[in-house]
């Protein structure tokens, strides 16, 4: 009997800015934000709230805890979405009020989580212009890291990774939309490079996004589209989102993994499918950063699901708590674990969904419809 495919699913990974200067070889700090330029002032928030970071930390620092709970977890397709550039490039975007930057030499820091699939289709990875995007690429491809979402042109974008699990083949798609602050002039072209813009949010769209999926593909593939949209912050999900998710699934899709928000949004299952409209963010440097406190975005998750096999129907669905301090990951208390159930569970209700907390502080999912 064919056993379920498991994958770990996270949000937006953002190793640049302050997360690269408390790395090995921090690249330039200089940054060319508003009120914030030398990107080390992000280190200093960080320590002004929760004490100092010891520098220069070893690759596996911002990862903390989250490394050993996925090897506790075993074999799992890992799918993580890195909002960085890789680049020494100094060419900025323009009309962007932020930039992220790792330095090419702090690659080890990604290479540590062993992610199986990288999605770069975000509002980050051209931060520092296309030279900074192709050395991102050549960057990342050349120490094996296998990415999904942007490419040297259109047909490198929109082509899905493909990574075999037990036998089974995962086809993991990244896709971005403007709703995240992708700009549209990003879109990868047959003859320009980018990333894979979705032109909207249309059934047509939606059609033409889960055919990508299958084009070549095999029985028994599980589809996986990955989806960078929707706002920073708040629980509420636009129709729009929802009516597109539940097309994906329609047409063959059997998980939609979606980021953008730095907070975790509601869980939705659709004909058995999971739909996870915002992961929030697992790695970044906004210790310290005021104004939203009460999403607790200092509160990160990993997701992970199980999925039969050949139906890709929803086996399972575990929440991995985790919280952010000294730019590192450690385990969540049982009180802040607790207000992240509640939250999920109020937030997922007209969902149909329902999150408990487990005696060993995993959040799991039940369903109602």
């Amino acid at each position: 009997m064919v056993s379920a495919t498991s994958l770990i699913l996270a949000g937006d990974v953002m190793t640049g800015r302050g997360v690269d200067q408390i790395l090995a070889s921090p690249g330039s700090p200089r940054l060319r934000e508003q009120y914030v330029v030398d990107a080390r002032s992000y280190v200093d928030l960080a320590e002004d709230v929760n004490g100092p970071i010891p520098r220069p930390v070893e690759d596996a620092w911002p990862w903390g805890d989250a490394l050993s709970a996925m090897d506790e977890i075993g074999a799992a397709v890992r799918v993580m979405n890195l909002e960085t550039s890789v680049t020494r490039s100094e060419e900025v975007a323009p009309g962007k009020g932020v930039h992220y930057r790792m330095n090419p030499a702090n690659l080890g820091c990604l290479a540590e989580v062993r992610a199986d699939v990288w999605t770069l289709a975000n509002n980050h990875v051209l931060d520092h212009g296309m030279p900074g995007l192709l050395e991102t690429l050549d960057t990342m491809h050349a120490a094996g890291l296998r990415t999904a979402g942007a490419g040297a042109d259109g047909a490198q974008a929109w082509s899905p990774a493909i990574v075999r699990a037990d036998g089974t083949r995962v086809v993991v798609a990244s896709v971005g939309h403007v709703s995240s602050g992708v700009p549209a002039s990003w879109a990868a072209t047959a003859r320009h490079p980018g990333v894979a813009l979705l032109p909207d949010l249309s059934e047509g769209s939606a059609e033409m996004l889960a055919d990508a999926t299958m084009r070549g593909g095999m029985d028994g593939d599980l589809r996986v589209v990955s989806v960078h949209w929707g706002s920073n912050w708040g629980y509420d999900v636009p129709r729009q989102h929802r009516r597109f998710a539940h097309r994906l699934i329609d047409e063959g899709v059997h998980l939609l993994h979606g980021h953008s928000s730095h907070h975790p949004r509601p869980i939705e299952v659709y004909r058995g499918r999971l739909v996870l409209y915002g992961c929030g963010d697992l790695v970044n440097d906004y210790e310290g950063i005021r104004g939203y406190e009460r999403f607790r975005d200092d509160l990160r998750l990993l997701y992970l699901a199980r999925l039969r096999p050949g139906t890709g129907e929803l086996e399972e669905l575990s929440m991995l708590p985790f919280q952010a301090r000294q730019m590192r990951l450690w385990r969540a208390s049982g009180e802040d674990t607790s207000w992240l159930a509640r939250t999920l569970d109020e937030t997922g209700a007209r969902f149909g969904t329902h999150v408990r907390l487990r005696e060993d502080r995993v959040l799991a999912l039940d369903t109602t419809g």
